[in-house]
Order: C-alpha cells, then structure tokens, then sequence
C-alpha cells in the first residue's frame, strides 16, 4: 500500500487498563503519559493528537464512541507518513512503555491499533477513528483502515513489536 498524494496517516489505539486510573500498579505508565506524549510531538513527522482533555472526555462519555469504560487508555494522532510514526513507535522512549504493556493492559481486550488516511488538514474525531477500528475488525485490513502489516514499507514493527 503507497501513501496517496495529498494524504497524511492517522492513528488510534485503544486499550484499556487492567486496573483504575488511580491503582499504583498503573502509576508508571500514569506517569509516562506526558514524557510518551511530548516525545511524539517533538518527533519528526507528528502532525497532532487530541489533546489529553478531548481524550478523557471522549474516553469517559457513556454515551460516546468508545462507551464509557473508566479504564480506556487511547491516542488518536496524525502523522506525516508511515515512516514517522514507525519511527516513533520503535525508536523513542514509546518502546520503553510499549514493552511493558502487559503489565498494564488487559491484554484478553487486546491492545489494538488502526490506521488510515487523511486529507493533509484532516483532524480525525473519534466518530471517525471508532468507525475506522469497526471497519478494521469486522472487515480486515484494507485501504480505509489497516495496521502495520499492510504497509509494505512498514518494516520495523516486524522486528521490535515483539522485544
């Protein structure tokens, strides 16, 4: 799959936490969530993210996309290319807290990643990105929503997903 002209690539992941916000057996990835976040927006190629009080609005509203689950832990960002956020993922601070997910997430929910493309300009909302992880899950991947495996130039989560 080639990056369409005029297209940047947007992202969400969601999980959700084995235990609440609050528990200290969370507290170091609590703790990480603006070193994780401000390393994204100084990397290369970041374009945006929802800010963290769109995110736990959206992620606390019972009525909303993601249903209301006090354990929701999800970023929804843009990116220039695949490249910059492959890089951001593997390559940055990220991968220290990505390794240790599982003591964290509850991974029988699965930890969960979609992408997509967007007009350059295009700010996703999480209508958008839900419809994005459905399409994803129900479907597999395809053009309007994928994960890392369906990228051809994606390489490094090939190697460092599993370290």
């Amino acid at each position: 799959m080639t990056q369409p002209e005029g297209h940047h690539l947007a992202e969400f992941n969601l999980g959700i936490l084995k235990y609440d916000w609050d528990d200290p057996r969370v507290q170091d990835f609590v703790d990480g969530l603006d070193l994780v976040n401000n390393a994204a927006m100084r990397s290369p190629g970041f374009v945006w993210m929802m800010d963290g009080e769109t995110m736990e609005r959206e992620q606390n509203d019972p009525h909303g996309p993601l249903g209301g689950d006090p354990r929701t832990a999800s970023t929804l960002s843009v990116w220039k290319d695949v490249a910059s956020l492959e890089h951001f993922v593997w390559n940055t601070v990220h991968k220290r807290f990505y390794d240790r997910k599982h003591e964290w997430y509850d991974m029988g929910a699965v930890l969960r990643l979609v992408m997509w493309w967007v007009p350059i300009g295009h700010r996703p909302d999480m209508v958008e990105a839900m419809e994005r992880f459905r399409r994803l899950d129900a479907h597999g991947p395809s053009d309007q929503a994928f994960g890392w495996d369906h990228v051809k130039d994606a390489q490094l989560w090939k190697a460092k997903a599993c370290g």
